[in-house]
This record gives structure tokens, C-alpha cells and sequence, in this order.
């Protein structure tokens, strides 16, 4: 539950950031009466990540009957989940000093051109985070026997709901900055889990040998079926007992994805601007 609400967390108050920079320079700007247009994109993009959930699901159905076509989908399904996540955490770590601006200059284009592309931009702009949480959440949750990942999804939702309504009130004040940072870096232990369980499905599924052959198996100090190897294995996909495959997969993708994601963003304004504004303020 854990480890999905904190992508439905993130993920949701991405989107809700976006909608209320955009509701909030309609209202600044006289054009309140397109909000509803902006409402209409917003539904429509969730409607459409609701039904690539849907066709998601479908497949899994479908493919049920054959373990073998289950496990090749299921592993293919979460290298692509991990390859949505990490370029989300990157683009959001680059974009959020910006994000404000482009997205106003955006919509002050779209009024310009008319009503059909206000909503074509606001479906885009919550496209984007809804497919996103699709994919992510039904690879982090392809093990799960019960509903308990989608509550924690929905409840994630839920709160970066009410903080992007809080915020665009100006009721809540949080360090966005902060915010993002930590829970990249989470989200990024959290794909490492679910881009090596990917590579283990592939080997249940035949496609990758090596599925006996066991890195370490310390399952003796974290069992399993204890509750904090269920914690573990719940948050960051974690096996006590990896095979050799999945523990290269995972030290491949953690080890330069981490330290690229360490590394100090680099500022795109020129030096001598950055002084004037310090000297302004």
C-alpha cells in the first residue's frame, strides 16, 4: 500500500499542480468562463488513463490461462513501467523551476487559437501523469492478491488532490522543491525493485535462463513471511533470495540512476543574471 501511495501521491499532485497553475491564470487573467473547458480536458484525460487501466487489466485476463505469455508480459509490462518512472523523476527534477511559466505561456497560446485547444492542452497536460500512474501501478502491483496496492493508490490520489486544491486556495503552503526531491529518490529504490522483478518474470517465463541459480539467500535473517520482509517486499519489491539476473538487474539500474539523480541540477541562467536578481531581491 505503501510504496502506491506514494506514487499515486506523487504523481496526482504533479497533476494537480498543473491544473491549478492553469485554472489559476484563467482566473487572473478574465478568462474564468473557460475553466469549464479546462474541467473538460482534465476529465477527459483521466477517462482515458481510466481505460488504459481497463485494457491493462484486459490483457492480464486474457493471458491468464497461458503462464507462460502471463510472466512475458507481466516482466515486459514493469521495464516499461520503470522506463516511464525514472523519465518522470528526471523531468519533473529539471522542469519544476520552469514548469509555471511554460505552462502559462502555453495556455495563453491556447486562448489565442480558441476553445478546442484550451482543453487539448489541458488533456495533455493530465494525460501524461494519468497513463503514467497506470503503467507504474500495475507493475508494482502484479503481485498483489488483493486490493490493498489500488487503495493505496486511490488514497495517494486522494491527498495530492486535496493539497493541490489547498494549494491553488493558498491554504497550503509546502516546499515543492523538497517534496519532489525526497520522493524521487524513494520512487527510485521503488523502480529498481520493480525493473528486477520484471527481469525475474521474464525468467519464470523461459525467456531469461538462470532462474536456480541464486545470488545470496538470506531469507534465514529476513523471512519472508515476516512483517518486515512483507514491508520490504510490499515498498521496494525486495527478495531475500534474488537470483543472479535480477541482482544485476537491480544494482544496473539503481547504482548510475541514483547518481545521476544526486548529481546538482545545473542552472540554465547566466551567472550575471542570477546576480541582478539577488541584487533586486
Amino acid at each position: 500500500m505503501l510504496a502506491n501511495f506514494l506514487i499515486g501521491l506523487r504523481e496526482g499532485l504533479e497533476a494537480s499542480l498543473v491544473v491549478s497553475i492553469l485554472a489559476t491564470f484563467l482566473v487572473k487573467s478574465g478568462h474564468r468562463d473557460r475553466l469549464k473547458l479546462l474541467w473538460a480536458g482534465v476529465g477527459a484525460a483521466i477517462g482515458v488513463a481510466a481505460l488504459g487501466w481497463a485494457l491493462l487489466q484486459f490483457i492480464t485476463a486474457l493471458t491468464a490461462k497461458s503462464f507462460t505469455t502471463q510472466e512475458t508480459i507481466g516482466g515486459l509490462m514493469s521495464i516499461v513501467a520503470v522506463g516511464f518512472v525514472t523519465w518522470m523523476i528526471f523531468w519533473m527534477r529539471k522542469a519544476s523551476r520552469t514548469i509555471a511559466k511554460e505552462l502559462r505561456e502555453r495556455m495563453g497560446a491556447a486562448l489565442e487559437v480558441g476553445s478546442r485547444a484550451v482543453v487539448v492542452l489541458a488533456f495533455l497536460a493530465v494525460f501524461r501523469e494519468g497513463i503514467e500512474t497506470a503503467f507504474i501501478v500495475y507493475a508494482s502491483a502484479a503481485t498483489a492478491s488483493t486490493a490493498t496496492p489500488f487503495i493505496g493508490v486511490l488514497l495517494g490520489l486522494a491527498v495530492a488532490v486535496g493539497l493541490g486544491f489547498g494549494i491553488y486556495k493558498g491554504a497550503v503552503k509546502i516546499n515543492l522543491g523538497t517534496f519532489f526531491n525526497y520522493t524521487g529518490a524513494i520512487l527510485i529504490l521503488v523502480a529498481a525493485g520493480i525493473f528486477a522483478y520484471g527481469f525475474h518474470d521474464l525468467q519464470e517465463a523461459g525467456i531469461l535462463p538462470g532462474l536456480d541459480n541464486l545470488a545470496f539467500d538470506i531469507s534465514h535473517v529476513i523471512p519472508p513471511d515476516s512483517w518486515y520482509g512483507v514491508v520490504l517486499k510490499g515498498i521496494f519489491n525486495f527478495s531475500p533470495a534474488p537470483t543472479v539476473i535480477e541482482a544485476i538487474a537491480w544494482l544496473a539500474y539503481l547504482v548510475p540512476v541514483l547518481v545521476l539523480y544526486l548529481r546538482p541540477v545545473k542552472s540554465s541562467t547566466p551567472p550575471a543574471v542570477r546576480a541582478k536578481a539577488a541584487e533586486a531581491a
